[in-house]
């Protein structure tokens, strides 16, 4: 986030916040109806050589003094941190440049799924202030995650500026947070720092907005120029506040479809015979195959806008077709293995 504009300086409000909302989860939220949420996810490969058991996996995604740790044993191996607050206090990105000010709470949380997979994700929903004003930090503290806009503001207008390709770095910056979490996880010296593969840290960017009609529920995704993920969501406004794990969910897998599909390019164009293909697909084989679990741990309601997806960009189908094709290339591995055992075919009576 820019330090300069977004974060709350002062010392000691920075400490509370930096700490879990244990004592606040039960308070009841007295702002208004959100208008829309938005958030920012980063995933990456652990930096280990192996798939970290779930017990490490807690102990590196949880907090000093903090909540407990979520974890799941099933369906996939799942630890994740409770959410660490940021106070803000800057301008919000919007597209046509009008100035609407937040200020609130961002909530912000890193987990490993499977041992190998790293995710880090901020994410705020906004809604207008009772009073139109800045009020003092006792009154954003029981609101953790939220954000009150002062002065103007359009839940469109909001939408598509957060989600622009280029956008005015002295406004809010929720990937700065999320790379912060994700980062310090990687630096932990209980990491060997080998990982099995290369592999390319991805960043979505996602806005949900509160669908008018139930036939206009759904996701529209997109990989802008530069790597850039982004995903529109239109879902029911009761939902706002949760939509943001199906997001993580969606970049999740998202990551391992790109990650996948590079190690089978880079392998068809690098390497010079079957074997040499193999070799460069088999840590995907070992590590990222059996982590394709899509809305594992996702509550009925949100995990419906899954549909979409899988109809259109299809991400579950290219998936399948990618895993295909690295098992042909097993499969050729496999014979030209056996064929070279077996050595030359003896030749016929009438050869020459």
């Amino acid at each position: 986030m820019n330090t300069g504009s977004c974060i709350d300086r002062d010392d000691a409000m920075e400490s509370k916040f930096a700490q879990p909302h244990a004592a606040r989860r039960g308070r009841k939220d007295m702002s208004e109806a959100p208008l829309l949420a938005m958030g920012e996810v980063h995933t990456a490969l652990l930096q280990s050589s192996q798939a970290v058991p779930l017990n490490l996996a807690a102990g590196l995604v949880g907090q000093p003094g903090g909540e407990q740790v979520r974890v799941y044993h099933r369906p996939i191996a799942h630890a994740g941190s409770p959410d660490v607050l940021t106070g803000i206090d800057c301008r919000l990105p919007t597209r046509t440049g009008t100035k609407s000010r937040g200020v609130g709470t961002v909530a912000a949380r890193v987990s490993i799924t499977g041992g190998h997979l790293l995710q880090s994700t901020a994410r705020i929903r906004i809604s207008t202030g009772p009073q139109n004003r800045r009020l003092g930090w006792s009154h954003y503290l029981t609101r953790p995650g939220h954000v009150e806009l002062v002065g103007k503001g359009d839940a469109q207008d909001l939408a598509d500026g957060f989600t622009a390709e280029e956008r005015d770095p002295q406004t809010l910056d929720l990937g700065s947070v999320a790379a912060r979490l994700l980062n310090a996880v990687q630096r932990s010296d209980r990491l060997d720092r080998r990982a099995p593969l290369k592999a390319a840290r991805t960043t979505l960017r996602w806005v949900a907005l509160p669908a008018a009609d139930p036939s206009e529920v759904g996701g529209q995704f997109a990989i802008e120029r530069g790597g850039q993920r982004t995903l529109v969501v239109r879902c029911d406004p009761a939902d706002l506040g949760v939509v943001g794990d199906f997001c993580d969910d969606v970049a999740l897998h998202d990551w391992l479809l790109a990650t996948l599909l590079h190690l089978v390019e880079d392998g068809r164009n690098a390497a010079s015979d079957d074997l040499a293909r193999i070799a460069r697909v088999r840590p995907a084989v070992e590590h990222l195959l059996h982590l394709w679990m899509p809305r594992a741990r996702l509550t009925d309601a949100v995990s419906q806008l899954w549909r979409g997806l899988d109809d259109r960009p299809g991400m579950t189908r290219q998936w399948r077709s990618c895993v295909d094709r690295i098992r042909d290339q097993l499969t050729l591995g496999t014979l030209a293995q056996l064929a070279g055992r077996a050595g030359p075919e003896p030749q016929g009576e009438g050869s020459t």
